[in-house]
């Protein structure tokens, strides 16, 4: 439908003789009359072709499929007035999906914009109409604000972890990484269309897969932006998802002895907590001191303290052989044998003994999986499942607990060069003056916070720490998980980022508050790696103030 759609209003748009197809350098008579109300400029949108020539990758333009002022008074706005634009970015091969996004102009610009990223597997429109990522809730909008806001499906239509796009080539490009400069020059020439003007400063912030787009967008078009926001990126998808196969094979293993049950993670996440929580001078349900947690709490300690007795289960206080056997998994890096597209091979060990508590991303409610995935199985098992089945083998019955990466792995290689983004040669990002703040926390149970630290380690050793600081900094956040956490870390990262780029003052200590209901917004110094929050000993335990950043 959506496509019949585009397709009408672009035949509409051509028998009209709309004159779309104009220089990036020319403005439109509706722009240039200054005295046009913002509505009137606002409808001159509807139906304006995107020139396929001033989007920097191949498509077959676009259309604008709908524009319409939003007042700053109508019911559930928060965003002041603004002109809502959504339209279609149209693929060379026409079995494959369009690309649909969304710009939203404000009518008070500050002459910025922000482009936002998605999740999952992507297949929505990013709106742009709320917060940014991780923003405090009850902070003004980056659209209230001023910002043109902007984002896009990727180039296709699903939820969660749907693959079934990938089935098509252009598609799984758009996603694996084209859709950012595509979106991203779509916006560029509505901006230009609608104020005559381009913005200042552009800047890309998202988390999960809106933080890989955001690495994507200082990694491969360096020149298209001023600064990136990147939380906890999954960068290297390839390995992620591999790794996260492997753990499954672990869990589902033993004819479904080695399965731990939610109690049983429970009681070993006590455990963790009882060992760790006061090693970083509060106890306040928050593992700040995560260097001497690995030091108290290893897997060892789980061996001669939780093991049933005699290795069998016995219990929901103690783990089995078998089940520790997936803990040591778990707390174990991940080797493939071969080097994936950019020459990294491992993906680094889950905080299992960290403090991640898999409540949300959990290890299901069941000792033996569905084939394919389905409610209750592990969350790890089926982003794998959907990369193996999808992306790699288009074996869309495949039991990928079967998996054998060796057999495939010329086509894991070629599939990582279009899906991942691993490489730590920021240097054009950097001498362009690029700013990128890059965030994790520390007991993310979807996606390691080991994964976003090496990623870090390695721009350490590529650029030299005192080069690094000069363009990057990095927040390794206690008690934050994916989004949400014993400490649920609310912070105004965007602001930090502008405040850089255009004034060149470089964030140091930041200030989160915790959004969890029940911690009546308690706050944490956000302190930048490596340091961490120590508490002073005297002072309100629920201030920022009465912790410093320790190294």
């Amino acid at each position: 439908m959506k496509r019949r759609m585009t397709q009408c209003l672009l035949g509409i748009a051509l028998a009209a003789g709309l004159v779309g197809l104009r220089g990036e350098g020319s403005l439109s008579a509706q722009s240039a009359v200054s005295a046009e109300t913002a509505a009137q400029r606002c409808q001159a949108l509807l139906g304006r072709l995107l020139p396929s020539a001033l989007i920097g990758l191949p498509t077959n333009g676009g259309v604008v499929v709908s524009a319409s002022l939003v007042m700053a008074g109508d019911s559930g706005n928060r965003n002041g007035e603004f002109c809502r634009v959504l339209g279609a970015i149209r693929p060379v091969d026409p079995t494959a999906p369009d690309i649909h996004f969304e710009v939203n102009l404000p009518t008070n610009w500050n002459n910025r914009s922000l482009q936002m990223g998605g999740g999952g597997f992507d297949g929505s429109v990013v709106t742009g109409l709320g917060g940014a990522a991780n923003q405090i809730a009850s902070a003004p909008t980056p659209l209230a604000q001023g910002y043109v806001t902007m984002g896009s499906d990727s180039g296709h239509e699903g939820s969660g972890f749907d693959g079934s796009f990938a089935l098509n080539d252009e598609a799984l490009a758009n996603f694996g990484r084209l859709q950012v400069k595509k979106t991203h020059d779509a916006a560029r020439f509505l901006m230009k269309e609608y104020y005559g003007s381009l913005p200042r400063h552009s800047y890309f912030a998202g988390g999960s897969q809106g933080g890989h787009e955001a690495l994507i967008a200082a990694q491969k078009y360096p020149e298209d932006y001023d600064g990136v926001i990147s939380q906890y990126p999954a960068y290297n998808i390839m390995l992620m998802h591999l790794g996260s196969n492997y753990f499954a094979k672990a869990l589902y293993g033993k004819g479904g002895a080695a399965w731990i049950n939610p109690n049983k993670v429970k009681s070993l996440v006590a455990s963790v907590y009882s060992a760790c929580d006061g090693l970083d001078g509060a106890a306040d349900g928050i593992i700040s001191n995560v260097p001497a947690c690995n030091k108290a709490f290893t897997i060892d300690t789980v061996k001669t303290k939780l093991r049933c007795p005699g290795g069998n289960d016995s219990g929901d206080t103690c783990l089995s052989e078998a089940q520790i056997e997936t803990v040591e998994a778990l707390n174990s890096p991940f080797s493939l044998g071969f080097p994936t597209d950019s020459g990294l091979t491992t993906y680094p060990r889950w905080p299992i003994l960290e403090g991640a508590r898999f409540l949300v991303n959990t290890l299901g409610d069941k000792a033996r999986p569905s084939v394919p995935p389905a409610a209750g199985d592990a969350f790890q098992y089926k982003p794998s499942d959907a990369t193996i089945r999808y992306l790699i083998t288009r074996n869309l019955t495949l039991d990928t607990l079967t998996f054998d990466p060796n057999a495939w792995a010329a086509r894991i290689v070629e599939i990582s060069g279009i899906i991942d983004t691993n490489s730590v040669d920021l240097t054009p990002f950097m001498n362009k003056g690029g700013k990128l703040i890059l965030m994790v926390g520390a007991i993310d149970d979807s996606i390691t916070p080991h994964n976003t630290l090496d990623y870090y380690n390695r721009l350490v050793a590529k650029f030299g720490q005192a080069a690094l600081d000069s363009f990057t900094r990095f927040y390794y956040i206690p008690g934050f998980g994916h989004g949400n956490g014993v400490f649920n870390a609310k912070f105004d990262s965007l602001a930090a980022l502008d405040a850089w780029v255009d004034k060149g003052v470089a964030p140091g200590t930041l200030t989160a508050t915790d959004a969890n209901p029940v911690s009546n917004g308690r706050t944490r110094p956000l302190c930048a790696y490596p340091g961490w929050p120590k508490y002073e000993g005297s002072g309100d335990v629920n201030l920022a103030a009465s912790f410093k950043c320790a190294q």
